[in-house]
């Protein structure tokens, strides 16, 4: 039986987990790989640190330690951020080191890279925890789905966003007061930026995509909209449409080009993903062979994240040892183009505040229909002293045309704001 020696960068939340499960699972881990994985050293920031784990395992501060180790087969790097990261794993490599990481923000930008550098020295470099948790949606499409042509990969697959969502319209509360709660959980950033105003899920989205349909996306290449914007009111106008609003990572393959974008989507109630409530995740794939298929489960956490870089782990130590590491690498080898979001097409929920007078309704389809966009449905409500708000659902149009409408819409005196606009995904 192989002994496989591991170092792991990083002991925070997932690093954490990591350990957990192959302590625990120790025994049956070691049955399905006919291998005995020992964790020899662990990178911390401060050696004197109380931890939550301990083993027969070094910790050390010094990352050398782990990078230059002769006897160490495989590095797990669970620290996260761009640099020293990067570095990092690059020196691994070069050190003849297979890599597994949870790294989704230096993917993102440097994933390309770091899959070349480790196709150039025979070593696997892994990165399922990268992208929703626990569910193993990046072995789905390298591996299960690769006989089939991806169309569609549309994901709600950021935990604290959706929680958001989820609690505003379960409770009817405001934004603002749901984010505080979800801080005081746990389930949000004090800085809440990265999650909130959709970059966690457009890092991820890259991610997906270069996997998906074989060409190279970064984070630089995705629409990204937060969900700041959102309010009780659109919640509740969207319950009225028979719909919720969620925060949707979409990527579309099509005839022109890949169509990469986050944002709030109204969805219908009966969309598969619509029923995702809470911090869970799901993906939802179409392929030309296997049609639609979705993956559901916990997107973040210290045991979700942990399973999945140790099934990485496991990966990794059975091609150790059935000498046939680097069979799988980047497989990016389209240079597909990226369409601009003027061409994105969709069906847009538009929330304005007007003048209640006579002829405003008529005036405003008027512009609507001068940019070529036409209604599928309209809500008119009296808010206060001689006000109304109204709100349109469009046929689908392209971006470019709604803009040209709002900026009519915009200055015509009747109008007293635009508060809203949301993309409304009915398929």
């Amino acid at each position: 039986m192989q002994e496989i020696q591991i170092g792991i960068l990083g002991l925070g939340t997932v690093g954490s987990g990591v350990i957990q499960i192959l302590t625990q699972n120790a025994e049956d881990i070691t049955n399905r790989t006919n291998s005995h994985i020992n964790i020899k050293k662990v990178l911390v920031r401060d050696i004197q640190t109380p931890r939550s784990v301990s083993g027969s395992f070094t910790l050390t501060d010094k990352p050398k330690d782990i990078l230059e180790d002769p006897d160490i087969d495989i590095v797990v790097e669970v620290m996260g951020g761009i640099e020293p990261a990067r570095t990092y794993i690059l020196e691994a490599l070069h050190q003849g080191k297979n890599v597994v990481t949870a790294n989704k923000d230096l993917l993102a930008l440097y994933g390309h890279e770091l899959l070349d550098v480790a196709k150039e020295v025979g070593k696997d470099l892994y990165f399922e925890a990268s992208v929703a948790g626990g569910i193993p949606i990046i072995a789905a499409l390298k591996q299960s789905l690769a006989a089939n042509r991806i169309s569609t990969v549309v994901g709600v697959i950021n935990g604290t966003t959706n929680y958001i969502l989820t609690a505003m319209a379960e409770q009817g509360r405001d934004y603002d007061e749901v984010l505080g709660e979800a801080q005081k959980l746990g389930y949000a950033e004090a800085d809440p930026s990265s999650d909130v105003d959709g970059l966690d899920a457009a890092r991820k989205l890259a991610i997906l995509s270069s996997i998906a349909f074989n060409s190279r996306v970064t984070i630089n290449d995705v629409h990204v909209d937060g969900i700041s914007r959102i309010t009780a009111d659109d919640i509740a106008y969207a319950s009225e449409l028979n719909s919720c609003i969620k925060l949707l990572a979409i990527a579309k393959h099509q005839q022109d080009g890949l169509e990469i974008r986050v944002h709030p989507a109204i969805i219908p109630k009966s969309h598969p993903l619509a029923s995702v409530g809470g911090v869970y995740n799901a993906i939802y794939v179409i392929g030309d062979a296997i049609g639609e298929t979705m993956f559901f489960g916990r997107g973040a956490g210290s045991l979700p994240t942990g399973s999945a870089v140790v099934s990485d782990i496991i990966q990794v130590t059975r091609n150790i040892e059935s000498k046939s590491t680097a069979t799988i690498n980047c497989t990016c080898y389209n240079d597909l183009p990226l369409k601009k979001s003027d061409n994105f097409n969709t069906a847009f929920y538009i929330r304005l505040r007007v003048k209640d007078e006579p002829r405003v309704l008529a005036t405003l389809a008027l512009l609507f229909a001068e940019a070529n966009v036409s209604f599928a449905s309209i809500i008119q409500k009296q808010k206060g002293n001689k006000e109304a708000e109204i709100v349109l659902l469009t046929h689908p149009i392209y971006e470019g045309q709604l803009r040209e409408a709002l900026e009519s819409v915009k200055a015509y005196s009747k109008v007293l704001a635009v508060n809203n606009v949301i993309r409304f995904e009915g398929n």
